[in-house]
């Protein structure tokens, strides 16, 4: 299993995105959740990367972009 990323999102989206993955049999993951620029800043979040397995990336791409 390779893992590769699907794209970057805020933090809601993305966790949403996975969500929605999930709910079609895609296994995903939200890295970088909860990571600010600044330590404990709730203004400048880091984009949340939405990562897939690659062998998902194709069918991942079609949920990410019916969305």
């Amino acid at each position: 299993m390779a893992l590769v990323e699907l794209g970057r999102f805020p933090p809601p989206e993305a966790h949403m995105l996975v969500g929605r993955l999930e709910a079609e049999g895609i296994m995903a993951f939200a890295f970088d959740a909860g990571t600010s620029v600044l330590e404990g800043s709730l203004g400048f979040f880091i984009p949340t990367r939405v990562m897939v397995d690659d062998e998902d990336y194709e069918a991942a791409c079609a949920v990410r972009d019916s969305i």
